[in-house]
C-alpha cells in the first residue's frame, strides 16, 4: 500500500545524514538495512549496500529509480531453477551442442 499523501514519502533520516554534503562518485558503498526507504533525487549517483536478509547487495542509484524503494532492487529470494529429469536432459543437450560447436570452430580455424 502507498503512504498517505499528506504524510509525504518515507526517506530514512539516517540514510540522508550519511549522504549529506558528499558526492556519489567519491563515496564508498553506504550499507543500509532501510529497504522501505524511498529513493530521493539527492541519492542519485550513490551506491547503497541494501540488505536482503543475508548479505548486502550493491545498488547504484540512477535517475530512473527516483520514487521507488531501495528494497525493490535487492531481491530477498534466490530463484535456483525448476528441476527434474526433463530439465537435466535439456541442459545436457545444450552442453553437447556447445561442445560440438566449439570443436567445429576449432577445426575450421586450423
Amino acid at each position: 500500500m502507498s503512504r498517505s499523501a499528506y504524510k509525504g514519502p518515507y526517506v530514512d533520516e539516517k540514510l540522508m545524514q550519511k549522504i549529506e554534503g558528499k558526492k556519489g562518485d567519491q563515496t564508498p558503498t553506504i550499507r543500509t538495512w532501510a529497504r522501505a526507504s524511498m529513493i530521493a533525487p539527492e541519492m542519485v549517483g550513490f551506491t547503497f549496500g541494501v540488505h536482503n536478509g543475508k548479505t548486502h547487495l550493491d545498488v547504484f542509484v540512477t535517475e530512473d529509480m527516483v520514487g521507488h524503494r531501495l528494497g525493490e532492487f535487492a531481491p530477498t529470494k534466490k530463484f535456483i531453477r525448476h528441476g527434474g529429469k526433463m530439465q537435466k536432459d535439456i541442459d545436457a543437450r545444450k552442453k553437447e551442442s556447445e561442445v560440438a560447436a566449439a570443436k567445429a570452430a576449432k577445426t575450421s580455424g586450423k
